[in-house]
């Protein structure tokens, strides 16, 4: 897809992401630890959800690749493995860049299970990473799904770029995902304040076209479902992810999520629809960054 003629008005698109990176980071609960992907639990809860919950969104992501079976992958923000572990078979090896500690073990652990032996894990955030010194570029294919959350966006892509002599698949939300609604729906009732979304799919396209980057974009649909034992469990969960410690705040997480609950099987559930985009783009053969 080319990109619209530039203008002189265009804003600095990385400096928008910077700017909205910074406002999201302002609508947080401090003392949440539910997303410290450091701890065993968390990330276990998070592995469980994703090869449950995931299926379609893992099938619609590895079918939009352009694998063969001598790729060279490279899989930033890996989590516990939840592409690298079914991309593992298929390719000749994978390097996961995953800061997380719990994540790092989970996904090893997984490897080890299931005797794949052409994954390597480097437990590093991606700002961190040195291309030679932690990696072996270039690869084949470089993904990023769901794992853009660096501050500056342009030096991020810059890194990617320079890492791969194939393609670069970035995966990122084009709306709000269920989850940021009901933070959009629940922040200014609890917390007085608006509650700020993070940078979108937009934003990041208007970084790569600064780039000169002309990138291709794909719309997917992305589902997420909340799955927990029994009402009281999830009541729980909730009102600790939002941030709520009065008994007036409790109730107003209790009344939002209340209409939204179902009951599966043995479980209860919560979950709603959003869209992300595959945005992908080739590099130019036998041209390597550097």
């Amino acid at each position: 897809m080319m990109p619209p003629a530039p203008a002189d008005s265009d804003p600095d698109w990385n400096e928008l992401w910077k700017q909205r990176q910074k406002l999201h980071e302002s609508s947080t609960i401090a003392d949440d630890p539910s997303h410290n992907w450091n701890k065993l639990e968390n990330a276990e809860r998070y592995d469980k959800n994703a090869r449950s919950e995931y299926d379609d969104r893992v099938k619609i992501t590895i079918d939009s690749l352009d694998i063969k079976p001598d790729s060279r992958v490279l899989d930033i923000g890996s989590g516990p493995g939840t592409l690298a572990i079914p991309l593992a078979p298929r390719v000749r090896e994978i390097t996961a860049v995953e800061p997380g500690a719990g994540m790092v073990t989970i996904l090893k652990d997984r490897a080890d299970r299931m005797q794949m032996k052409n994954i390597t894990c480097v437990q590093k955030l991606w700002e961190d990473v040195d291309l030679f010194r932690d990696l072996k570029p270039p690869y084949d294919i470089v993904i990023a799904s769901l794992s853009l959350t660096m501050f500056d966006i342009r030096e991020a892509l810059e890194k990617m770029d320079a890492a791969a002599s194939g393609s670069v698949h970035l995966f990122w939300f084009v709306d709000m995902p269920f989850w940021e609604r009901m933070y959009a729906d629940l922040w200014e009732p609890l917390h007085g304040t608006p509650y700020f979304s993070g940078p979108k799919a937009d934003c990041l396209f208007g970084v790569l076209y600064q780039m000169g980057i002309y990138a291709d974009v794909t719309m997917l649909p992305l589902s997420k479902e909340y799955r927990f034992g029994n009402r009281d469990e999830m009541m729980a969960f909730f009102r600790k992810r939002f941030g709520a410690k009065t008994r007036e705040q409790e109730r107003t997480v209790e009344e939002y999520i209340a209409p939204h609950i179902r009951k599966q099987g043995n479980e209860v559930v919560i979950s709603g629809d959003s869209t992300f985009a595959h945005i992908r783009w080739k590099k130019e053969k036998g041209k390597v960054s550097t």
